[in-house]
C-alpha cells in the first residue's frame, strides 16, 4: 500500500457544496471501512481563490496510482463538480510513524542520505564542467 494525497480548490458557493458534505462525509466512512485510512480536512483560512471555502486535503491509502484514480473519481465532491483536484502519491519520510507503513517499501536513498522519490534514480548527479 502506498499514500496518495488529493488537493482540492472549491468551486461553488459555500450552501451548494455544504449540501454535498454528507454524501462525501460517508464515502469518507466507506473509505474508512475498507481499510483506505483516510484524513480528511478543509483549509480553516477559506481563503481560496474562489473566497468561499477554498477546498482542502484527503491523505489515504491505496495498492497503486490506478487505485488511487478510481478511489478519488467516486467522492461525491467530484461527482457533484464541487471542486478542481489534483492527485499525488505521497512519500512521508520523517515524523508521524503512525503514517509509514510496514508494508510499504523503502523508498531509495540518494548519494547524500535523503530518501529519493520512488522511481527516481537514487545515483548522484554528474558533476557540471
Amino acid at each position: 500500500m502506498a499514500w496518495f494525497v488529493k488537493l482540492e480548490e472549491g468551486l461553488v458557493p459555500k450552501p451548494r457544496f455544504d449540501a454535498v458534505v454528507p454524501a462525501h462525509l460517508a464515502w469518507l466512512a466507506e473509505l474508512e471501512g475498507a481499510g483506505h485510512r483516510p484524513i480528511s480536512g478543509y483549509w480553516a483560512d477559506r481563503k481560496g481563490r474562489s473566497g468561499d471555502g477554498a477546498g482542502g486535503m484527503l491523505l489515504f491509502w491505496a495498492s497503486d496510482w490506478q487505485q488511487a484514480m478510481e478511489l478519488v473519481q467516486q467522492d461525491p465532491l467530484i461527482l457533484q463538480g464541487c471542486v478542481r483536484w489534483t492527485l499525488h502519491q505521497w512519500q512521508p519520510v520523517f515524523g508521524a510513524s503512525e503514517l509509514r507503513s510496514e508494508t510499504a517499501a523503502p523508498a531509495p536513498s540518494s548519494a547524500d542520505g535523503i530518501p529519493a522519490p520512488r522511481g527516481s534514480d537514487p545515483a548522484p548527479p554528474a558533476a557540471l564542467p
